[in-house]
């Protein structure tokens, strides 16, 4: 029978080997943990302010009365996120002109655009513009003014709030926002 004579070398090399391997599956995690400990979170290339602390409107209890009567469902049968567009007093040509390119950047989802709701909620305009918005906006007022802080005060401005299905609010795009960021922003979320 043979024997087996055990070369120290090559078992302190076996060993580090194993210590190696086990290093590289463990310095992820140790990474990470190190990351979240510091209180670091990642930020994506987004368009819109982040909502810091973050909002849910749902357990708020958030009222929007809609013109039918009824209180809008912050969470809906399917999963839906919602674009809340809140305007600055009268608003006019150029508000009319940004609501425009919200409710054209749910068209360009194609074929997801059944998931994003679009919500107007504020003083409606009056004449062609309130006709223009009905085609894609649900009508709304904040009945206890807790969106008051993210309405712009401008004279013919809007600011938007993205919230998501489950009614946390996610982003802020303030009045003057590029509607192409807002555009990209969606093409990134709702897929």
């Amino acid at each position: 029978m043979p024997t087996h004579t055990n070369n120290p070398a090559a078992v302190r090399k076996s060993r580090f080997f194993l210590v190696l391997i086990a290093l590289v599956f463990a310095a992820p995690i140790l990474v990470a943990g190190l990351l979240t400990f510091t209180g670091w979170q990642p930020t994506g290339k987004g368009n819109g302010q982040r909502i810091m602390p973050q909002r849910n409107l749902v357990d708020e209890h958030l009222r929007v009365q809609l013109v039918n009567g009824q209180v809008y469902a912050w969470r809906d049968s399917e999963p839906r996120m919602t674009l809340v567009a809140l305007p600055g007093p009268d608003c006019a040509v150029q508000c009319l002109d940004d609501l425009t390119a919200m409710a054209k950047a749910r068209v360009m989802l194609n074929n997801n655009q059944s998931r994003l709701r679009l919500l107007y909620v504020g003083q409606p305009p009056v004449g062609e513009g309130l006709v223009a918005i009905q085609n894609y906006w649900q009508l709304g007022t904040d009945v206890d003014g807790k969106l008051a802080s993210y309405r712009p005060t401008t004279p013919d401005s809007v600011s938007a709030v993205l919230v998501e299905s489950n009614g946390t609010a996610l982003s802020l795009y303030p009045a003057g926002s590029d509607p192409a960021g807002l555009a990209r922003d969606l093409q990134k979320v709702i897929h």
